[in-house]
């Protein structure tokens, strides 16, 4: 297992579409509160506008990722991107439409795209060697942890020192530009074209409900993940500590996921996939639950350093445990729909934290959110081994029947046999 298997022109044009991709994603809430702020009540307004365009995503990904066709992949990730361009183009040109028109560019601007990380992680996937998987993964994710580390600067700086619509603009041109780049990438992800019942249709709905525990524990990552950037300042505050540490502390935050996705890439680690995402999850709940208690600004900057390099690892195992759960032809719709469980949770825990945070202390509510992220662990955990049992199970039904069926065929006859095997 090594990075140097990942050393290729065509993943490096990838790295270079993702960055383009994504970014905007990782730009746009925050945007969408500059850009409308200095309107009256445009604090809720562009709280209202971010909602808006997280319901698209969340709506998106699912939907139009079932969609998608491995045979004609860049075909679909194109119009996504160009669609998601539009939507980001018309709230950067017309910030001054009325508040309904706005939240419709906010909502396509986050459907649009919404299957494009599911079928680019794909992509990436199917660039590689097998035995290179686990490092792709990580390299996505050290690169999207670098993504959301600059996002929030590079939009403070242009809505603060150009115009509040700057940063709505440069997504669009990032978004349209990086279909430049999937136009230099297969047009496909598939060897020999999607198999039937791959594409879609009703079976690919049922493979992808039964992968159902993966959602779950992937969920219970970004909850985790969520719970520490939302209820931060309010946890500083509730220190003594100025809450400008907020920034610096997040920022810490990424580059240590990045590190730990790094660290996971570089061997072949022990267990099974759901048991090392089990022990990362605990690892990352209990450095949460630090840095809820730690009462100094530099232990809490540590916790939460640490939990970020174990959530890393974790999301990697989930995205190694789907692609195992499911069949080669509905990856792409997989991924698409754990990105959207991964939106509905850290949305969860946006709404838990605010609504625990008017009636408890910070801390408590940390500590409340690390309780249902657990709890949502062990979910995960139960249903990975319910269903691994169930297909045990019905896997030595069907060799039983097979057994027993080739002992009668002599007596049945030739023709019976070769019928029954």
């Amino acid at each position: 297992m090594s990075y140097r298997d990942l050393a290729s022109r065509p993943v490096l044009v990838w790295a270079a579409t993702a960055v383009g991709s994504r970014m905007p994603v990782a730009m746009a809430p925050l945007a969408l509160v500059f850009l409308v702020r200095e309107r009256p009540g445009g604090y809720t307004l562009g709280a209202a506008l971010a909602a808006a365009y997280v319901i698209g995503e969340i709506v998106g990904a699912p939907v139009l990722g079932m969609r998608l066709d491995p045979a004609h992949g860049r075909r679909h990730l194109v119009l996504g991107l160009v669609g998601g361009a539009m939507g980001f183009a018309g709230l950067g040109v017309l910030p001054e439409a009325p508040s309904v028109v706005l939240g419709v560019f906010a909502f396509v601007a986050g459907f649009a795209p919404g299957a494009v990380t599911g079928g680019l992680r794909t992509l990436l996937t199917s660039l590689v060697p097998d035995r290179a998987v686990a490092q792709a993964l990580s390299t996505e994710s050290m690169l999207m942890s670098g993504v959301w580390a600059v996002s929030p600067v590079a939009v403070a700086g242009l809505a603060l020192g150009v115009a509040p619509r700057a940063p709505l603009l440069l997504a669009a041109a990032l978004m349209a530009s990086s279909v430049t780049g999937l136009w230099r990438l297969p047009a496909r992800w598939d060897d020999d074209g999607a198999r039937e019942g791959e594409d879609g249709g009703p079976s690919t709905l049922r493979v992808l409900v039964r992968a159902w525990p993966v959602y779950v524990t992937g969920a219970a990552s970004l909850t985790l993940l969520g719970l520490s950037e939302l209820t931060l300042p309010a946890l500083l505050e509730q220190r003594g500590i100025g809450v400008g540490w907020t920034g610096p502390m997040l920022a810490g935050m990424a580059a240590a996921a990045a590190l730990g996705a790094f660290l996971y890439g570089v061997r072949a680690w022990p267990g099974r996939l759901r048991t090392r995402s089990v022990v990362l999850m605990g690892g990352m709940s209990a450095f949460v639950v630090l840095a809820a208690l730690i009462p100094g600004a530099a232990g809490i900057a540590v916790a939460l350093a640490l939990a970020g390099a174990l959530q890393s690892g974790a999301l990697i195992t989930r995205n190694l445990a789907l692609r195992e759960a499911v069949p080669p032809g509905a990856v792409a719709a997989g991924y698409s729909v754990m990105y959207a469980a991964a939106g509905a949770g850290y949305a969860a825990t946006g709404s838990l934290a605010g609504g625990l945070l008017q009636v408890v202390t910070p801390s408590t509510a940390v500590l409340a959110g690390v309780a249902l992220g657990l709890l949502l662990t062990a979910l995960g955990w139960w249903g990975e081994v319910r269903g691994e049992a169930r297909a045990s199970d019905t896997g030595s039904r069907t060799a039983g029947g097979v057994d027993a069926r080739a002992e009668r065929a002599p007596v049945a006859g030739r023709g019976d046999a070769e019928r029954l095997l």
